[in-house]
């Protein structure tokens, strides 16, 4: 059985997938070894909190090429929400393949990843591909607009000439770029913030904390309550969960709910007395001298009509 790590490069939505029989963290190292030494190092990367990324051996090889590494937040996957969509997209494109192909998704992931690395991406309106490398990649399409059109003889460059002007397609694609994503985000913001609430919580105030369970479950399963100790930023609480396991935990807002202690619950409570004075008298209904407003009869049938 194949599982698939995934890294995407942020600045240019360039994706890697790699298909491992085992996900141990020597196994996960020598795959992005394998990747880094293509492209290069990266100055930072963020992963999920899982133990093959948290063990000691990753963080040694992090230290020893010199990248600083951060986790996300337990159970919000949001945080690394261009891998998350990126890994959607990757098992809608998986999912499309003929059934009799879908077995062999491993041998053909590189046609995937190829297909999606040379589209142009909504939010910066370039390809994967062309931010990466600083010109669009010869593909599938490409090969047949050549052999509808007859291919150009181009002059030919020398090496400094070719160099200093990929630097400047690559500084002018990443201007425009960014300039795109920038026009793009405050429309994300909109429609984003259409189902979103400010919530916030102060240190000593008790919370609830969604826990993930199992899939068969039938609902979310809410722990608690437990005090507040420190806000971190403006989306994470510091969360006194009181087990020997795991006694202070960073938890994204999404998950927490503001515990309401019975004895802060302010009931309204009316008298009988009260409950005289205000209340207007009820229409006699029996009467047999019916006045306006009155029910007249009422007709009462213990079959259901078609």
């Amino acid at each position: 059985m194949y599982i698939c790590t995934y890294v995407l490069d942020h600045a240019t939505r360039y994706p890697e997938a790699i298909p491992l029989r085992s996900t141990t963290a020597p196994a996960v190292a020598k795959a992005l070894i394998g990747i880094f030494t293509r492209v290069g190092f990266p100055k930072e990367v963020v992963s999920d909190r899982g133990t093959n990324f948290m063990s000691a051996y990753l963080k040694h090889m992090w230290n020893e090429c010199g990248v600083t590494y951060k986790f996300t937040t337990p159970y919000h996957p949001q945080t690394n929400g261009l891998v998350e969509r990126f890994n959607k997209t990757l098992k809608g494109m998986i999912m499309g393949l003929p059934e009799k192909l879908k077995r062999r998704w491993d041998v053909l992931l590189p046609c995937l990843l190829f297909a999606y690395r040379e589209v142009p991406q909504k939010g910066v309106g370039f390809s994967p591909f062309e931010l990466l490398f600083g010109h669009p990649v010869r593909g599938p399409l490409a090969l047949v607009k050549e052999g509808w059109e007859r291919p150009l003889h181009e002059p030919k460059q020398d090496i400094v000439d070719y160099v200093l002007g990929l630097r400047s397609r690559m500084a002018e694609y990443m201007e425009k770029a960014t300039k795109n994503l920038e026009a793009s985000q405050p429309l994300q913001k909109f429609w984003y913030d259409q189902k979103a609430a400010l919530v916030e919580f102060q240190p000593g105030q008790k919370v609830w904390v969604l826990e993930p369970v199992a899939p068969r479950a039938l609902q979310d399963k809410w722990s608690g309550p437990y005090p507040v100790l420190e806000r971190k930023s403006q989306v994470t609480y510091l969360v006194d969960l009181g087990t020997s396991r795991s006694p202070k935990r960073v938890i994204h807002v999404n998950r927490l709910k503001l515990f309401h202690d019975r004895a802060d619950v302010n009931l309204l409570m009316v008298t009988d007395e009260d409950q005289e004075a205000e209340s207007e008298p009820l229409p006699d209904l029996l009467s047999s001298d019916p006045k306006d407003g009155s029910v007249d009869g009422v007709i009462y049938s213990d079959t259901l009509s078609g």
